[in-house]
């Protein structure tokens, strides 16, 4: 195709292109849009994609959070309306009988599910808080962002030790934050029991998870000698091995507990979950959704676009019949005639698309730097897969070729008599 390399050749597109200003910009605002929208549309999902990732970040997602209720169904001699229990040895049952689940993190809280916060003090300032027994392995559920010191370890809990986590609101309240005060190693009171500081975690501004700044976490083994719990647990936090079905590992686990605690098997109230895991997969097909509508409306935009430059170019042939005859009679071939159209309609299709793809990375960039810091909204890093943009825009260039091969093979056509008689 040595047309291509014709100084001649690409004359004549510029004064095509320049004799038709207004034409050629409302022919090429149709593809450069639908490469815009490709672009943006596709880097706004992968935003919204990375910045729900931020959000679940340090977050067990295969996650279970499973809890005792009452039972619905009279059962072994039971009654119905019988408050059922877990406990700290229903773990090792679980692990035992279930060997789908990877790990199990107990918890127990006042404050939370309806039930009071437990009311701290230190240097005559007083506050009511979510006080939460924990193990260290609760920390692999919903990672704390520490900004002091430490998170509860396997020797707290074995020591019963008076230690505690704060939330950064109790931190500020209770010690001097203006002035960056250090509040690890001193203490605070509750329930008349001194608990000495060793960490301090800050929440991110869109919730972070299960996570609240205004909780203090203490060891599990204090916290039920505290509250004469013995082994019994708030909720279980049940994460199984990446490849486990979430929805079996629930069943199985609430079998197990049913078995155990002499509930109905079709008792559906006894034993309340979450599944997290399920929860986060709807999130993910949606994002996955939406990229693949953004793929579907910027490809049909892209489409309807390039169709618009091939009815452009039927009319442009239909006003240069004289010149297109006059070439004729020249001697060109037709194959020149047929190259010189589809060389004109992959330039605007391509110089449209070059022009989309830039202000679509221009506006992903913007919205980069406005959204940079906003930690409340789940959008962070919009970016596009550049082999993603590289195809569509082959698939343009092609496109182009092809509708072009329409008003392509109406120049062909064109008789050189009957094209000097036109008027």
């Amino acid at each position: 195709m040595n047309i291509i390399f014709k100084k001649d050749t690409w004359q004549e597109i510029y004064y095509s292109l320049r004799n038709n200003k207004l034409r050629t910009f409302l022919t090429m605002i149709g593809v450069g849009w639908g490469m815009f929208l490709f672009v943006s549309l596709l880097g706004a999902a992968k935003g919204m994609e990375n910045g729900f990732d931020k959000l679940f970040s340090g977050f067990a997602t295969n996650s279970i959070f499973m809890w005792a209720q009452n039972t619905s169904i009279p059962y072994a001699g039971f009654p119905k309306g019988r408050q059922t229990e877990i406990r700290l040895s229903d773990i090792d049952l679980l692990e035992k009988k279930i060997p789908e689940i990877d790990y199990i993190s107990p918890q127990n809280s006042r404050g939370n599910f309806g039930s009071p916060p437990e009311q701290m003090s230190r240097n005559g300032k007083t506050a009511s808080y979510t006080l939460t027994g924990d193990y260290p392995i609760g920390n692999k559920i919903s990672e704390k962002k520490l900004i002091f010191g430490r998170y509860i370890n396997d020797a707290d809990v074995a020591g019963n030790k008076s230690v505690a986590v704060i939330g950064e609101e109790v931190y500020k309240n209770f010690f001097d934050a203006k002035k960056n005060e250090n509040p690890i190693g001193k203490s605070f009171n509750v329930k008349g029991i001194f608990f000495n500081v060793i960490g301090v975690f800050k929440v991110p501004r869109n919730g972070g998870g299960m996570n609240n700044d205004q909780t203090v976490f203490i060891p599990l083994s204090t916290y039920t000698k505290m509250y004469n719990d013995g082994d019994k647990v708030g909720f279980f936090a049940i994460v199984s091995k990446p490849e486990a079905d979430l929805k079996i590992v629930e069943e199985n686990a609430k079998s197990v507990l049913k078995e155990k605690y002499n509930v109905s098997p079709e008792d559906t109230n006894a034993f309340g979950s979450f599944n997290l895991g399920k929860e986060f997969g709807k999130l993910t097909g949606f994002l996955t959704g939406m990229q693949l509508l953004t793929i579907i409306v910027g490809s049909l935009t892209i489409l309807a676009g390039v169709i618009a430059i091939s009815n452009i170019l039927l009319i442009t042939v239909k006003e240069r019949t004289k010149e297109i005859g006059i070439r004729r009679a020249l001697g060109a071939k037709p194959a020149e005639v047929r190259n010189q159209i589809l060389l004109e309609s992959v330039v605007i299709t391509l110089v449209s698309g070059i022009l989309g793809f830039i202000l679509g990375i221009m506006l992903l960039m913007i919205l980069n730097i406005m959204t940079q810091n906003q930690d409340e909204f789940p959008f962070y890093n919009p970016t596009v897969d550049y082999s993603d943009v590289f195809s569509a825009m082959a698939i343009m260039v092609v496109l182009g070729l092809v509708i072009g091969m329409i008003p392509a093979q109406r120049a062909v056509k064109i008789r050189p008599i009957e094209a000097l008689r036109s008027e």
